[in-house]
Order: C-alpha cells, then structure tokens, then sequence
C-alpha cells in the first residue's frame, strides 16, 4: 500500500473540520487539534493534519470540500482563533492547492481568503476531545453544527462520502 499523503486544514471550529473529513473515502486518519505556521501565521489556530490516499480522493476535491464547508469567504474577528488555510506538506502541494483554490472561485460571490502556508507545527489535541463527532453524534454542538454541515457536504459532495 502506498503511503498517505498529508495536508492540514483549518477555517471553523476543528470538530466540526474533523468530522467532515472523517466521513470523506479515501481518508485513512485525521489528526484535530492546532497549526502554526511562518510568521505572521505562527500563533496556532485549530485546525486538522489529514491523512489521504490521492488515488481515491484528489487534494483538488479535498480542498473544494473544506472551502465549502466552512466560510472561506469571512474575514470575521474569529480568523486568528479559526485560520481560513490550507497547510501543505510538502513544496508540491502549494502550486497545487492554489491552482484548486483559483478553480473554486466561481463557485463563491465574495472572494475566497483561504491562505496556502507551509505547515510547520502540529499540536494534537486531547484524547477526549478526539473524533468528537463520531463520539458525540447526539450532544447538542454536533446535532447545531456538525450534523447540518454533514448533511450540506452529502447533497454537494455524496460521491466521496463514506
């Protein structure tokens, strides 16, 4: 078996940013807690390390999910607690996700402020906290937030769900 190839992912809440990528195939495991990366982005934001496999899930259909699935387009005050970004793993990936990212823009009205920044520092979060949705499916944060945007994801996104 090949290897997984790995990217980070941050822009809302890293529950909710978990559970989507959990439900996605070729996902082999998705690590939630925090990323830092170069100054002026080195203060950690939450944010998910996913482990994938290119030939069922392509990083182009991984990063229109997540622009879909969190507000890509929002400036809001919470942006330094819930960074807007994609985290590569590898000097490949940035032309790659920037290409994706260029291609998603016609999909939104308001430009899409999505950083692409290397991934430098991971800091997982505690085990209690880990795979919440799967966890907690029926607690009310997963049944306000997480189950909506699942149901979201599968009306747009049915064919790389699980």
């Amino acid at each position: 078996m090949i290897a997984p190839a790995i990217i980070g992912f941050g822009g809302g809440c890293h529950w909710c940013t978990e559970a989507v990528f959990e439900s996605l195939k070729g996902v082999s495991l998705v690590e939630q807690g925090w990323i830092a990366s170069g100054i002026p982005y080195n203060q950690y934001s939450e944010a998910v390390k996913v482990h994938y496999q290119p030939a069922i899930i392509s990083l182009a259909d991984l990063i229109a999910i997540h622009l879909y699935t969190h507000a890509c387009t929002s400036n809001h005050s919470l942006r330094q607690k819930y960074r807007s970004a994609v985290y590569t793993t590898t000097p490949e990936q940035i032309r790659s996700c920037q290409k994706a990212i260029t291609s998603c823009q016609t999909d939104f009205e308001q430009p899409i402020i999505t950083k692409v920044l290397p991934l430098e520092h991971f800091r997982l979060n505690e085990e209690q906290y880990l795979h919440y949705y799967l966890s907690n499916p029926d607690k009310p944060f997963c049944q306000t937030y997480i189950t909506p945007k699942l149901r979201k994801l599968r009306q747009k996104h049915d064919q790389h769900m699980k």
